[in-house]
């Protein structure tokens, strides 16, 4: 089901709040791995502000969703999602990855409230997915896991494990996501290690797949609630993204896999985060009912 108009503009409000929290979390620690941070905030908005069902004052909840941030290195942008959901103290964003700091450059879920598993160590998120997923089936509970994984990692070959063995379990209470901004550390995926045809060794896995605009919230929405629907297999949502979404100079530019701002670059974020939010909004107002 597509979202309301209403709902929509609260979400793009949401996700540039969140986008403008990580760009000063970044400046905060000094540098950080802003680019794949500002690809995925739209899929952690609309996670974090729709879908999960998760209790702030009671973290450990045993019948909470899970969510797993397989590319945890992206946890500049997930940092400052839970510091927003009131899960942590704000304060501790001005220390990330610094010294002594809870908040680390990967989340450690035995030091930051709301992390369900700690990642960064890249390729294993998917299968820890799974192992959640196949506990609530033993436990006989309802919640779901959702995992996004990074389209860098899926040189792993981890997650192609994970993968046949979701849909060997038939596991459809695993809703999985890949980030797929075509940026990794070294230069563009396809040049590092070609992943397409992407879609098609999904499908190959046994896979219903969803090839959508992952910065736009109406189509994330709508795969969402598809795999929410019970469907007859486990649903893979590939979410193509632009690096450094929402930051003029960043986008599309695998150099900004991890970077530093100075206070000019860093003025210039801000602007070029109200222009993007501004142009949002009335992609918003002009389709949404």
């Amino acid at each position: 089901m597509a979202l309301t108009k209403k709902e929509w503009l609260a979400l793009e409000k949401k996700a540039y709040e969140l986008r403008s929290l990580c760009l000063e979390t970044t400046n905060w620690a000094g540098s950080g791995h802003i680019g794949g941070g500002m690809s995925v905030m739209d899929m952690l908005t609309i996670l974090y502000h729709k879908y999960l069902n998760i209790k702030v004052e009671d973290p450990n909840w045993e019948d909470r969703d899970r969510f797993i941030l397989s590319k945890g290195h992206a946890g500049i942008a997930y940092a400052p999602v839970l510091v927003d959901k009131g899960f942590n103290d704000p304060e501790q964003l001005k220390t990330f990855n610094l010294t002594n700091s809870k908040m680390g450059i990967h989340l450690d879920a035995n030091k930051v409230v709301g992390v369900d598993a700690s990642t960064g160590s890249l390729g294993h998120g998917l299968s820890i997915a799974l192992g959640t997923a196949l506990a609530a089936r033993v436990l006989g509970k309802s919640y779901k896991t959702y995992c996004i994984l990074g389209d860098g990692e899926c040189d792993e070959g981890s997650n192609w494990e994970a993968a046949m063995a979701i849909t060997g379990f038939k596991a459809t209470n695993v809703i999985s996501f890949v980030d797929r901004n075509r940026c990794m550390i070294d230069g563009r995926t396809e040049d590092v290690m070609p992943l397409e045809p992407f879609a098609d060794k999904w499908r190959a896995f046994g896979f219903h797949v969803f090839d959508i605009d992952g910065n736009n919230l109406n189509e994330l929405s709508e795969a969402i609630d598809y795999a929410l629907g019970e469907p007859d297999a486990p649903v893979m949502i590939i979410a193509n993204t632009k690096k450094g979404e929402g930051i003029d100079f960043m986008e599309d530019d695998y150099h900004w896999h991890y970077g530093a701002l100075d206070e000019a670059k860093y003025e210039q974020a801000k602007k070029s985060l109200e222009a993007h939010y501004k142009k949002r909004v009335a992609r918003a107002e002009k389709e949404g009912k």
